[in-house]
């Protein structure tokens, strides 16, 4: 399935911002300082392990806004696997720019790449069975819409993207206002057609309140593969079902067979490592 790419304008802010981070009050004062204004250069983009690319987009942009004259020629498009010594891109143009901006392309694209691979990780964990691999919200300040794509280029799909687009009721929201049915009962009320409803429960005894109130979702949290295949027969797909929790690659395949429609990862995005990509010179 082709991956769409992001519009520009969801990431150029923050591209831009980091890039004046790095630049500081004089700019790249070493490469200034040596490599002379005309000197042109061939850089390859060089995976050193394997693993899945995401945000080449992000990359490019890194360096065309330092210098509109360099380019970026991928060899392999977001989405796509990679081994070690794979060449992903080359990059192309004046040697200041490619220098100034290398860090600020490789940290995004290390970054999303490791998503990506991380993501394709547990995506084949769970292969052969019918469950979704999605993120969270737990996504690191102001990188949202890039981490959750970089999900999308691992083979995994996305939860809801903030508070504003479904209503996710967990245990916290059940004490303060005193029970599940007029928790689900006032979102109901409150919140347009369109919008689903999921509850959270740690306890299977939750389940039949829950699907009585009419919720499109149920969160089996925390819970053992033994315990989520009974939770999955009760509900009998009157709801989708989700499984989260402390999640791995290890652990997935049991929890997929139980039955549930998908698995949350939180540490997808906000703890993941970044697979090691470097910027090698080929050419001047």
């Amino acid at each position: 399935m082709l991956l769409p790419p992001l519009p520009r304008i969801m990431f150029e802010p923050l591209v831009r911002t980091t890039l004046l981070e790095d630049l500081g009050q004089a700019g790249d004062l070493t490469t200034d300082a040596i490599v002379p204004p005309a000197l042109r250069t061939v850089t390859a983009l060089v995976a050193r392990q394997k693993g899945v690319i995401a945000g080449l987009d992000v990359a490019a942009l890194a360096f065309e806004l330092i210098d509109p004259a360099i380019t970026l020629e991928p060899a392999h498009a977001d989405g796509s696997a990679v081994a070690a010594g794979d060449v992903i891109a080359l990059v192309r143009g004046p040697a200041r720019g490619v220098l100034t901006a290398e860090r600020t392309a490789l940290n995004f694209l290390c970054h999303l790449s490791g998503i990506a691979t991380a993501t394709a990780s547990v995506v084949a964990a769970v292969r052969g069975h019918d469950t979704r691999i999605v993120c969270t919200r737990k996504t690191m300040p102001g990188l949202r819409a890039l981490q959750k794509y970089a999900v999308r280029a691992g083979g995994g799909s996305n939860h809801r993207f903030g508070l504003d687009d479904a209503v996710l009721i967990k245990d916290n929201h059940i004490a303060i206002i005193g029970g599940i049915r007029p928790a689900i009962e006032r979102a109901r009320m409150a919140v347009g057609h369109l919008v689903k409803i999921e509850v959270e429960v740690d306890d299977l005894a939750q389940i039949d309140e829950v699907l009585a109130a009419g919720a499109d979702a149920v969160l089996l949290d925390n819970m053992s593969p033994e315990t989520m295949a009974r939770g999955v027969a009760m509900i009998a797909g009157r709801a989708l079902t989700e499984a989260s929790g402390g999640i791995t690659p290890a652990t997935a395949p049991a929890i997929a067979a139980a039955g549930v429609d998908l698995i949350s990862i939180g540490w997808l995005t906000h703890s993941v490592g970044v697979l090691d990509i470097g910027l090698d010179h080929r050419a001047g």
